[in-house]
């Protein structure tokens, strides 16, 4: 202790279990040096503590002896960052403090950039880093102040309520209200109703006078989501409320007028509906002033890291788990998967996650669900021919599943779904080695 003072090190001292528990918990330490078996201390139990309270924290465990080296190794296994045996090397300590904090010195660098990609990638609560929500987002910046409509087109998903959201967010009009109805929803008869109200008495049960979602959003915006699948008896009116702002209520004979801004959305083929009388041409006209498309989530591999990361810190808080992050080989299977639900599934799988999962510190790829975690993966090496044998088969079907991961054992072995004992054994019996090692 007194050689550490004398390096320049604070020093805070615990001679009985209890004593260092409280420590751990009162001061965030950079650093612990641990005696593994001591009559007052179980040094592994302190270290484990420890490493909860600060993952990157540089702990050293001591040995008595040779008869410790065992339990040494399991503490390296826990995550100490070194292991020695008594009598102590005290030049190496200082070194491997001032090693081990410079590293935590660069985790808090890397979390402090990571957090400034967020912020400058970040855009109304949407956060992606493509060059396709890229330009989205200079759109958005582009229509927002214009009374314009805009008609945001995409697959179901990829986020097209919160392109909508945004653009009201940068609008004159965000002091008013975003009103938004999923018009896909809602059955035919009750979309009328929906969007323009009734009056008392308009039909059996309307006991009082309602708003519909256009009076709701006098001098806002209104989000029509889905808009293909408003019926054609209902497009003509809602023609012309765009075109002049009037409407009746459903049952009423008065005219009423609201200031809207309207954003429409859909994930069909407006233009196609207009070709087969599924859709008024001169509504599409009107809607189809700005386009602004979403692409799926497969196009935009780039963006899932930082969603992922995003998703894993709201779902972690919101169900109190202690989850930090994800590992890099789960994260590689997220990006592989085609995600046909995009954003949202992506979303959803993420959830379920964080709440199944059974520990605290990262997701792993046994975490991800067996559809995702299964998929087929196709490598461009493969070229099975017809009359070979299953053993030539097998060959280069591991030969090119080692060579696609870089020879990482691991993610071979979960690709192609077998043990890594099993795959150590076909790689001797193919005679199989990495490139550097021949």
């Amino acid at each position: 202790m007194f050689y550490l003072e004398q390096q320049a090190f604070e020093v805070l001292y615990a001679n009985e279990a209890q004593s260092a528990y409280d420590i751990i918990d009162a001061d965030p330490v950079d650093a612990l040096i641990c005696a593994l078996r001591e009559k007052r201390i179980e040094g592994l139990r302190v270290l484990q503590l420890a490493l909860k309270r600060n993952a990157a924290l540089c702990a050293i465990a001591i040995a008595a002896g040779p008869e410790d080296i065992e339990l040494g190794v399991e503490a390296m296994r826990q995550g100490a960052y070194d292991f020695q045996l008594q009598p102590l090397n005290l030049a190496k300590i200082r070194a491997v403090l001032e090693r081990g904090i410079r590293y935590q010195e660069l985790v808090g660098e890397v979390s402090d950039l990571q957090r400034r990609l967020d912020e400058r990638y970040r855009f109304d609560g949407i956060a992606r880093r493509s060059s396709a929500w890229q330009r989205i987002y200079r759109q958005i910046e582009q229509v927002a102040e214009s009374r314009t409509s805009v008609l945001i087109l995409g697959e179901t998903g990829t986020g097209k309520g919160e392109v909508a959201k945004a653009i009201h967010q940068r609008s004159r009009r965000r002091e008013n209200a975003f009103v938004e109805i999923n018009c896909g929803a809602l059955p035919e008869s009750l979309v009328e109703n929906e969007l323009f109200g009734h009056d008392k008495g308009a039909y059996t049960g309307a006991s009082a006078a309602r708003k519909g979602r256009f009076e709701l959003a006098d001098q806002g915006t209104l989000f029509l989501d889905e808009i293909g699948d408003i019926p054609l008896p209902t497009q003509v009116k809602l023609l012309r409320v765009i075109q002049d702002g009037r409407f009746e209520r459903v049952g009423g004979a008065h005219t009423h007028r609201a200031d809207v801004r309207l954003i429409a959305a859909t994930h069909r083929d407006l233009e196609t509906m207009v070709r087969d009388g599924g859709f008024r041409a001169d509504l599409f006209y009107r809607l189809n002033v700005i386009k602004v498309e979403v692409p799926p989530l497969r196009e935009c591999r780039e963006d899932i890291p930082i969603l992922v990361d995003e998703f894993i810190r709201e779902f972690a808080a919101d169900n109190s788990k202690r989850i930090e992050g994800i590992s890099p080989r789960a994260l590689d299977v997220l990006r592989d998967y085609e995600w046909p639900g995009n954003v949202r599934e992506l979303k959803n799988c993420i959830e379920g996650m964080v709440v199944m999962c059974p520990r605290e510190g990262m997701l792993e790829v046994g975490d991800i669900p067996r559809y995702i975690n299964r998929q087929e993966r196709v490598f461009a090496g493969l070229d099975f021919r017809v009359g070979q044998s299953m053993e030539e088969i097998e060959h280069m079907a591991i030969a090119e599943t080692l060579k696609a991961v870089g020879f990482d054992r691991r993610r071979a072995a979960e690709i192609l779904q077998i043990g890594l004992s099993t795959l150590y054994r076909k790689e001797k019996q193919y005679g199989l080695r990495p490139p550097h090692s021949r």
